[in-house]
């Protein structure tokens, strides 16, 4: 089949990303023939010349861990928001009179700010309920989206928490673009807890199993969450913070509705087209299930 539009994730490693499976079923429902969509592993010291070789042919990049900050000196044009956060998770390619003209955007906070009202609707708050008060583990990229997404929800002055102090000044920066004041602490799995359970909303941005110590203060000290928590992890699914968080009666929100959320934006930008969000998440519900069990001979 001839393809006339491409798109791809870029990052490293990229060969266990899931954007394939949300981006190819969005083409196939919206009738999108010749539309491509792959995985491409880019590291760095290789991004440059792969963002040089983009040409009319495609229609847009997704971008990964370790490029979100690399791509912001490749493109011609940042929107405002991703200028804030300091991360670009979407390239668009667009016509220019010699070329093609390159816009980095984010659509990491859609999806967070779409997952959360998923989380709010599950506790029968609406829609459009806002977060007064949150809590943000970690202090990576993630994070700094994860406090543009809580802006747009009310939330101006979350509490932070973060292994490093010294490790938090991009974060820092970030928020003083942003316009938000939130208080930095050090995490301790148990002195922090308390902190957890009375927050309307809670973002663990933490890679796969570090914040099982929260896990485990948790299911020791037995209290109930009032909260929202997401869990930007999807693999394992479920984290043992989201298992804990469930156990002891909080609603709990899955890292891949963000994952979903983020994507359905990034196909509407690229295509043009609302994306078809329902056929996008049963590709993602067959791509996480667990495979069958093997039937012995």
């Amino acid at each position: 089949m001839t393809v006339f539009r491409r798109a791809a994730v870029l990052g490293h490693p990229v060969a266990h990303s899931l954007s394939p499976v949300l981006h190819t079923a969005a083409y196939d429902a919206l009738g999108l023939e010749g539309w491509e969509y792959s995985a491409i592993d880019t590291t760095v010291e290789s991004l440059p010349e792969l963002v040089r070789g983009l040409d009319l042919g495609w229609a847009g990049l997704s971008v990964t861990m370790p490029l979100k900050h690399a791509v912001i000196d490749l493109v011609d044009h940042v929107d405002p928001l991703a200028v804030a956060v300091g991360a670009v998770n979407t390239v668009l390619v667009a016509p220019a009179r010699c070329g093609v003209t390159l816009t980095g955007t984010n659509t990491d906070v859609y999806g967070l700010v779409t997952a959360l009202r998923e989380g709010f609707a599950a506790q029968g708050r609406g829609k459009d309920a806002g977060a007064a008060s949150a809590v943000v583990l970690g202090g990576g990229a993630t994070a700094a989206s994860t406090l543009a997404a809580l802006g747009e929800l009310g939330c101006t002055s979350p509490r932070v928490l973060v292994r490093s102090l010294g490790r938090s000044t991009a974060l820092q920066e970030a928020a003083a673009r942003m316009g938000v004041t939130p208080r930095f602490e050090v995490l301790d799995a148990t002195a922090s807890l308390a902190s957890l359970l009375d927050a309307d909303v809670v973002v663990s941005t933490m890679p796969a199993y570090a914040a099982d110590p929260v896990a485990s203060a948790l299911a020791a000290h037995g209290g109930a969450p009032r909260g929202v928590l997401l869990d930007v992890v999807y693999d394992p699914r479920p984290t043992a913070l989201s298992a804990s968080w469930a156990a002891a009666g909080g609603t709990a929100v899955g890292g891949e509705r963000m994952l979903l959320h983020q994507a359905a934006e990034q196909v509407r930008l690229m295509t043009g087209r609302p994306a078809p969000v329902a056929a996008m998440d049963a590709a993602l519900a067959g791509a996480l299930a667990p495979a069958a069990p093997s039937r012995a001979s």
